[in-house]
C-alpha cells in the first residue's frame, strides 16, 4: 500500500493547486465507484468537484458488486440517473472509477438522452475482462461468469463507440488492470488521457482530479 499512502499525502500537499481550476457551471455530476468501493470511496473527488461549483451526487447504492448491487440490466442505476437528470432540467456527467467506469458507459447506452458525457478512470472496458488481477473477485462478488453469453453480450455493448462524448483517463503503470484495455483507440470521438500511476486510489491522485476538472471546464456551456 506505500504508493496509495503517497497518493493521499501528495493529495494533501497539492489542495491549493487544485483549487485553482475553472468554477463549474452547475451542471449535475454523478460519480460511480470502483468494485467492491461505495460513495465513501469517491467522497474527496465529489468534495472537490462541488467546491468548483458543479452539483455532484454518489451513485448511492452501497458497495459496487456489478450487477448485484444495480438489479437485472442495471435498473436501479438507470433509475437514479434518469431520476437526477429530471430533477436537474438536463443530462448528467458520469464519472465512473473502474468498474464504475464500465457501468457508466452501459448506462450511456441505454439511456443517451439522460447522459451529458462519460469520463472513465482506470476502467478496463475495451479488453479482455480477464486482464485485470481481479477478475476471479469480480466473478465471486457479482456471481457473473465472464464466459457466460449475458456477460459477453453486455460486454460488447459496453465496449461499442458511445453517443455521448466521452473521456478514457488511463494507465500503462496501473499495476492492476491492463492499462490499454482501458480505452479503444479506435473509438470514433474517444479522448484519451495518460496520467501515469497506480490503480488504487486513483481518484485521490491530485493530477486525475485536476485533470477532470478542465475537462469539466473545457465542456462548460456558455453564457
Amino acid at each position: 500500500m506505500p504508493r496509495a499512502a503517497a497518493t493521499v499525502l501528495s493529495l494533501a500537499t497539492a489542495w491549493r493547486l487544485l483549487q485553482g481550476a475553472r468554477q463549474g457551471d452547475g451542471r449535475p455530476i454523478m460519480v460511480l465507484p470502483g468494485l467492491v468501493n461505495s460513495d465513501r470511496s469517491t467522497f474527496v473527488l465529489r468534495r472537490y468537484l462541488a467546491s468548483l461549483g458543479y452539483r455532484v451526487e454518489g451513485w448511492g447504492l452501497g458497495r459496487n458488486f456489478g450487477t448485484r448491487t444495480v438489479g437485472p440490466e442495471a435498473e436501479l442505476l438507470f433509475e437514479r440517473v434518469h431520476g437526477l437528470a429530471t430533477d436537474c432540467g438536463e443530462p448528467v456527467t458520469l464519472i465512473g472509477i473502474s468498474l464504475g467506469g464500465i457501468l457508466a458507459r452501459l448506462v450511456a447506452h441505454r439511456l443517451a438522452d439522460d447522459v451529458r458525457e462519460v469520463i472513465t478512470i482506470a476502467s478496463p472496458y475495451a479488453g479482455d475482462p480477464r486482464a485485470t488481477n481481479v477478475w476471479r473477485v469480480y466473478e465471486l462478488v457479482s456471481g457473473e461468469k465472464l464466459d457466460s453469453d449475458d456477460v459477453r453480450a453486455r460486454q460488447q455493448e459496453i465496449a461499442a463507440p458511445l453517443p455521448v462524448p466521452t473521456t478514457a483517463i488511463w494507465s500503462r503503470s496501473d499495476g492492476l488492470v491492463n492499462g490499454l484495455a482501458c480505452h479503444a483507440p479506435a473509438e470514433p470521438g474517444l479522448n484519451t488521457v495518460e496520467i501515469p500511476g497506480s490503480h488504487m486510489g486513483v481518484q485521490l491522485r491530485p493530477r486525475v482530479m485536476r485533470t477532470v476538472a478542465d475537462l469539466l471546464a473545457a465542456g462548460q456551456r456558455q453564457s
